[in-house]
């Protein structure tokens, strides 16, 4: 009798076991922060207000200082040639960065990317990069090297499209393009704060709540990346106003010990990518690049989503890094000047 209570305690002990490694493997889920999200994959999301009753299209001109001329709102978000605010700012725009190629359904690159290739917080900073880098990683996003671990992120999808449709040499028109514009300052500034705003997510952009629903939270170990001005991000699409972000107490020093001297989970970053993190040969630079672009690639590519032929050489280096890693990393770099 005594044996077959051991033996019923130990399956039980297995079973609970069992339980506890599940548990921990489903914790392992992509942090909501770096995927443009307020909740992780799978949760339920906060309960939005009732929508209002649609507006006519607002017609009306916008300006923006500095700016000569005066855009729609149609006009600024058209994918197959939207508003260029500042045409003294960049070399002349081959026909796929300017207005893409709508029969076989790509949008131009300067409507995400903007002209100067600067790009927005839920996508991409691609100025600046050396060319034969973003030919492989086009080619990694054609040949299912490149996927988002948060399903959720339609513009990954979005991407592996245009890829697939775009021809070697419009990929090569694009690369050199932005590989001619020189990456500079677009994260004005990391603030270390326990407490930040309420955000609502814009399609992928943190925003701050307005009204009687603003107010501030606990960080909670995130990294909040947002506008400067969320008008001119998000409506305006304004290419010259940048972003900030907020980080908890103590990920500035964390993560400048990660970054330059591995700090026992990885490899000093200065290795690969140059002693001031601006780039070495075909090897991109990082120093004050997106957080949050950062962030979910290294998660990407630490469980597998971002494949390829330098993400090969990268797997050990993201291997040991924690959620809290991610963020001291991608926070310290985001603050350097490029």
């Amino acid at each position: 009798m005594k044996k077959t209570i051991a033996m019923v305690m130990f399956a039980l002990a297995c079973v609970l076991a069992a339980g506890v490694v599940a548990s921990a493997a489903g914790a392992n889920v992509p942090p909501p922060w770096a995927y443009g999200f307020l909740t992780p994959p799978g949760t339920p999301a906060p309960t939005a207000a009732p929508a209002a009753a649609a507006a006519p299209p607002d017609q009306s001109l916008k300006s923006l200082p500095g700016a000569e001329k005066q855009f729609t709102r149609q006009q600024i978000g058209n994918q197959y040639g939207p508003a260029d605010w500042f045409p003294g700012d960049h070399p002349a725009m081959p026909p796929i960065v300017a207005n893409g190629r709508q029969a076989a359904m790509i949008a131009a690159c300067s409507l995400c990317h903007y002209p100067n290739g600067k790009g927005r917080q839920e996508n991409a900073g691609v100025s600046g990069l050396p060319v034969s880098y973003f030919i492989q990683t086009m080619h990694d996003f054609r040949d299912g090297n490149r996927a988002s671990a948060d399903p959720r992120k339609a513009n990954t999808g979005r991407m592996i499209g245009f890829a697939k449709n775009m021809t070697d040499e419009e990929i090569k028109a694009s690369a050199e393009y932005f590989g001619a514009i020189k990456w500079t300052p677009w994260i004005t500034k990391v603030v270390e704060a326990k407490m930040v705003p309420k955000m609502r997510s814009a399609n992928g952009i943190f925003v701050p709540l307005e009204g009687a629903q603003a107010g501030m939270e606990p960080i909670a170990g995130r990294l909040v990346e947002t506008p400067l001005n969320p008008e001119a991000t998000e409506i305006l699409r304004d290419p010259h106003s940048g972003f900030m972000a907020y980080v908890p107490p103590g990920t500035l020093k964390k993560g400048e010990a990660l970054v330059k001297n591995g700090a026992g989970r990885t490899i000093p970053c200065g290795q690969c990518h140059g002693e001031d993190l601006k780039g070495l040969g075909p090897v991109p630079g990082l120093a004050g690049r997106s957080p949050s672009y950062m962030g979910r690639q290294l998660y990407d590519m630490q469980n597998g989503f971002r494949k390829g032929e330098w993400t090969t050489l990268m797997k050990p280096v993201v291997a040991k890094m924690t959620p809290e890693d991610i963020v001291a990393v991608t926070g310290y770099i985001a603050s350097l000047k490029p």
